[in-house]
């Protein structure tokens, strides 16, 4: 049978004894512990990473019912765009006008992740939709591609009200947010067959293994294979 433990509470209070003395600060206690649970050989448990949700194509196919159902047009070509580039809300809010080049149907990503510029694709078949949205906005003499009634741009949190607002009327498990629209569209371009070093411009994920393949890919390359498939996306 085991011992029953003294509680973490009083066996601090007896170890406080010893080293009120010596006038520690976080950084002797940090490093006294660390040494510590060497002495007594405590390896720290490893927590287990969690899978990020991916929803199912027959949810999104759902959700995406919902939002054409409210014939509200921006909205719509925010979660289309969303969607089709894969990008991250805190990138979306800071698209302008300028930076969609529609003859190449690119949109140009300034400052992403990690202070990074690259450029996503949206597919041709897109194109029309977006342009008359872009057009829309410039009659407003918008700056931004998206903004709101009051010719702001969009924060960060009015993007996901927006896509919490359909999860519910969806009612769906778990509300979209945009990094899960971003997720399901990296995981849709790898189980059409595409190559990790193709979508990795998209993803900005940095692969130690393909980190220099990435680097001489062009980006011409990558628009090609997500070009081949991305007229069989769920929406």
């Amino acid at each position: 049978m085991t011992e029953k433990r003294t509680s973490a509470k009083k066996k601090a209070k007896e170890l406080a004894k010893y080293l009120r003395g010596e006038r520690p600060d976080y950084a002797y206690l940090k490093s006294l512990f660390q040494h510590l649970r060497a002495e007594l050989e405590v390896e720290i448990p490893k927590v287990l990473k969690k899978l990020p949700y991916v929803p199912m194509e027959e949810e999104l196919k759902r959700y995406y019912e919902v939002v054409w159902k409210s014939k509200n047009f921006q909205d719509i070509m925010i979660i289309k765009t969303l969607l089709y580039t894969g990008i991250r809300v805190s990138e979306l809010i800071n698209i302008k006008l300028t930076d969609v080049d529609f003859h190449y149907c690119q949109i140009r990503i300034n400052k992403g992740k990690g202070n990074k510029d690259r450029i996503v694709p949206f597919p041709q078949s897109f194109k029309e939709m977006l342009a008359m949205h872009a057009d829309a906005m410039q009659k407003k003499q918008a700056v931004y591609l998206f903004e709101s009634s009051w010719k702001k741009k969009y924060t960060d949190r009015g993007i996901r009200k927006i896509l919490a607002k359909y999860s519910e009327e969806a009612e769906l498990a778990q509300s979209l947010s945009p990094h899960k629209l971003r997720h399901f569209l990296l995981t849709w371009l790898k189980k059409q067959g595409i190559d990790d070093a193709l979508i990795q411009p998209y993803s900005v994920h940095e692969s130690r293994k393909s980190l220099e393949i990435y680097s001489r890919l062009a980006i011409t390359d990558a628009q090609k294979e997500y070009n081949k498939v991305i007229n069989r996306f769920t929406i």
